[in-house]
């Protein structure tokens, strides 16, 4: 509590980044002191997230009202209306029926068990929260290993398909984040930052992420899933089950109601309009996408989509409730607006950055990075911020590092994605430590898996993740 206005007090009275200029050590103060409190979580990190709206205009950085715009930026409505459409698949129960559907049809063995719940997981956390979609699963994985539970004596055995369903839920939840620009916060931080340090290049949206985000994370779903059964599973692999438990959950959903394929029709069509907004290239062939159809094609965004089916959502009109729509504002009210603030306060730091001069002064300190090979930069920003997001949060850890990227990007003749994108990616790998992620502190509060359980798996997995996200990186976007 007191590290972090203690150092920014004696950063600001004796050091001198610039004499020419004392925004710049200005700067790097605030900057220090909410990286101590973020990092160290001494108070929620929604408060921290407000100290930028407080001292970069009483240190005359930037005013009050610019501030302030950064924390209601258009990536934000993004957030907003997808976390609305989220609400209204788990109001009507669609998420179970995916879930319980995908089960049904896997559901034979220890390990076809482990790639249902996987595969559900990840592809539920692609649209929706990944803390959401494990606190939807967990129930479900609890009542399949009481099921196991029944059919295998040995308590090590049992103990072992515990612990990988639990930790593969945890997982593939946040690995699902990891393919779709919405997938999870700093997905949507990234893409901010991009658009408005390199407005020029107009060369990021839904589909573009997903072309390098899909592939990478199903990948590393199946090393994960690989790796989960090699440490857990390799004893009980003959086990068979029967499917029935999973078929009668199914069928107890009963048939399939008029606001379940409504919210399914609204939910689809939106990642339709994400998908094709910006049109696709097919080699020399390029389709061009809806936004065309009004003109300047830069003024209409993702987050345009999400608001606007958001909004459908309030209106159209529930069959079998009457008086009601396929959501109310009372559901929609459990928006997470520290999640909100969050996002600003990391607009706000990067818009001091530019504003005060940091980002020019780190990028003229980091010379020598322009002489180091790309592959060691990318491997060495992927390794640094995987292990701050195994002990802070991973919002916190790509909003400290994506300024400073940016910065050290100017210096570097290479375009900024193949530095910025694999960090972002880099900050959903946070598989080792019980904290790392929402997902893994759920499960592990289960008490069905130990810490060395998780850390063993972990190291494996964030390896893995790694070099996966270094080879992508070249191979999609030199």
């Amino acid at each position: 509590m007191i590290a972090g206005p203690l150092a920014a007090a004696l950063i600001t009275l004796f050091v001198n980044l610039d004499p020419s200029d004392p925004m710049i050590t200005r700067m790097a103060a605030i900057t220090i002191w909410i990286a101590i409190w973020w990092l160290t979580e001494v108070v929620p990190l929604v408060v921290t997230s407000l100290l930028p709206f407080i001292f970069l205009p009483v240190l005359n950085i930037c005013d009050a009202k610019t501030v302030a715009y950064q924390y209601m930026d258009q990536v934000i409505f993004l957030f907003i209306g997808g976390f609305i459409i989220a609400f209204a698949i788990e109001r009507w129960n669609l998420h179970k029926r995916i879930a319980l559907k995908i089960l049904s049809m896997l559901g034979r063995s220890p390990s076809s068990i482990l790639l249902g719940v996987m595969l559900t997981a990840y592809l539920i956390s692609m649209w929706i929260s990944n803390t959401a979609t494990t606190m939807m699963l967990i129930s479900a994985v609890f009542a399949v290993v009481n099921q196991i539970e029944h059919h295998i004596i040995d308590e090590k055995q049992r103990n072992n398909i515990a612990a990988a369903l639990f930790i593969g839920l945890a997982y593939s939840a946040t690995i699902g984040g990891m393919a779709t620009l919405v997938g999870t916060p700093p997905n949507m931080i990234f893409y901010r930052f991009y658009t408005e340090a390199y407005p020029e290049n107009n060369d990021l949206d839904f589909f573009t992420w997903f072309k390098i985000g899909f592939p990478l994370s199903l990948t590393l779903l199946g090393v994960c899933f690989l790796v989960l059964k090699f440490i857990f599973m390799r004893k009980v692999s003959s086990i068979k089950f029967d499917r029935n438990y999973f078929l009668t959950g199914y069928k107890n959903l009963g048939k399939m109601s008029a606001e379940e394929k409504t919210v399914g029709v609204i939910f689809t069509t939106t990642a339709l309009l994400w998908f094709t907004r910006s049109g696709m290239e097919f080699g020399s062939f390029t389709l061009p996408g809806w936004v065309s159809l009004f003109g300047k094609t830069e003024l209409v965004q993702d987050s345009t989509v999400a608001v606007f089916m958001a909004l459908l959502l309030f209106i159209i009109p529930s069959k079998n409730e009457k008086g009601r729509a396929l959501i109310t504002w009372q559901e929609a009210s459990k928006l997470p607006f520290d999640i909100i603030l969050l996002f600003g306060s990391g607009f706000a730091i990067a818009k001091g950055f530019e504003v005060s001069g940091l980002s020019n002064f780190l990028a003229a300190q980091l010379e020598f990075f322009k002489t180091a090979n790309i592959i060691f930069i990318i491997l060495l920003v992927c390794v640094m911020i995987c292990l701050i997001s195994e002990f802070a949060s991973n919002i916190a850890s790509i909003q400290l590092a994506l300024p400073i990227l940016i910065s050290i990007q100017k210096g570097l003749d290479i375009h900024p994605l193949l530095l910025l994108l694999p960090a972002t990616l880099a900050a959903s790998l946070g598989f080792m430590m019980p904290v790392a992620t929402a997902p893994n502190t759920i499960v592990f509060g289960s008490k069905r898996i130990r810490a060395n359980d998780m850390m063993k798996a972990g190291f494996f997995l964030d390896i893995a993740g790694i070099l996966l996200i270094v080879l992508f990186s070249l191979l999609l976007l030199s």
